[in-house]
């Protein structure tokens, strides 16, 4: 386990990014809500991790699959992220799929990539 909350928050740089990605380039972003966001983001994670392995557990299963992960957010009423999140893993995975079909035969010490089991 971590020793300080702040150990758990994502890096400032990642959120700004985000930030200003979802912004337009005209809008300033305040310091303190950089912070805010950082934090606010950290405990959604954390918060959606831990409804995931709930739904994980309950299924006896100690992988956490991409399944588990759809109903936690279902289980902490954010289904409208569901379908978003779906169509961007199927687009992640086609982009996953052509590079590996560009890459043609695999050096014999790299490991194949294994996809999670999708089970409800």
């Amino acid at each position: 386990m971590v020793e300080r909350i702040e150990d758990l928050n994502l890096p400032n740089s990642v959120v700004t990014r985000l930030m200003k990605e979802a912004l337009p380039c005209d809008v300033k972003i305040a310091s303190e809500s950089r912070t805010a966001l950082t934090r606010a983001t950290s405990v959604f994670v954390l918060y959606l991790t831990s409804a995931a392995t709930a739904v994980a557990e309950k299924k006896k299963q100690k992988v956490l699959t991409v399944d588990h992960v759809l109903a936690g957010l279902e289980e902490i009423e954010f289904d409208s992220f569901i379908a978003p999140l779906k169509k961007d893993l199927e687009n992640y995975r086609k982009t996953m799929k052509n590079k590996k079909d560009k890459k043609g035969d695999k050096p014999e010490n790299e490991e194949p990539m294994e996809e999670a089991n999708e089970e409800d």
